[in-house]
């Protein structure tokens, strides 16, 4: 029984049935589009096998998603929820230390696409010029971008305060540029990458790599 205090948790109401139902679609959707995606590459993924795979109608999949570049814009923006997480993860293990966190966030990055069957599947497609997805990773402003350039405004402004904001803007644009260039078209030597952006970030914050 309660002693007349309010309980220190929240009761948090469950969705109604039909919210939660659409929930649970647009999961499934995302997740089979994801592995499709993964296995043959974006531009083989219809619709029609993805409605079969996730147990649910086609129109119910328009409605929700618009279309079928619809579909494609939701896998790559839960995909960036979860590398964006894993990259604050590693920014935040190297608190204090510039030039590291820059060099094990950039190679988290590198590492990823290198173990992610849906991030290798669409790197793999767009170097021969033939994947769909390609725009939401590199011209399209979000969420790719974006997300992970305001992540790294943030951290910066933690890190080190004394720079100006234009500065480190300037730095996050050029350590996110930089880094997906190195996705697209990996360097001869990848493990020279990450040093080499940190040194580039550092130089446009002005600060020693020491920092």
């Amino acid at each position: 029984m309660l002693d007349g205090h309010a309980s220190a948790t929240p009761y948090a109401r469950p969705d109604p049935p039909r919210v939660a139902w659409r929930k649970q679609m647009c999961e499934r959707v995302i997740t089979e589009a994801r592995s499709l995606a993964a296995e043959d590459g974006w531009d083989r993924v219809r619709v029609a096998d993805l409605a079969l795979r996730a147990d649910v109608s086609r129109p119910s999949i328009y409605k929700e998603f618009g279309d079928r570049a619809g579909i494609g814009r939701a896998l790559v923006e839960h995909e960036t929820d979860e590398s964006l997480v894993g990259l604050a993860a590693v920014l935040d293990s190297h608190q204090g230390r510039l030039a590291q966190a820059l060099e094990a966030a950039v190679a988290h990055a590198l590492e990823q696409a290198a173990v992610n069957p849906f991030v290798g599947a669409v790197l793999t497609a767009t170097r021969g010029g033939t994947d769909a997805l390609l725009p939401f990773l590199t011209s399209r402003p979000e969420p790719v971008f974006s997300s992970t350039r305001r992540l790294l405004c943030v951290w910066l402004a933690a890190t080190v305060p004394h720079t100006d904001d234009d500065s480190r803007t300037a730095a996050a644009d050029l350590a996110v540029r930089l880094t997906l260039s190195h996705l697209l078209l990996p360097a001869h030597d990848p493990g020279a990458t990450p040093p080499h952006i940190a040194r580039a970030v550092c130089a446009v914050l002005g600060v020693p790599e020491q920092v």
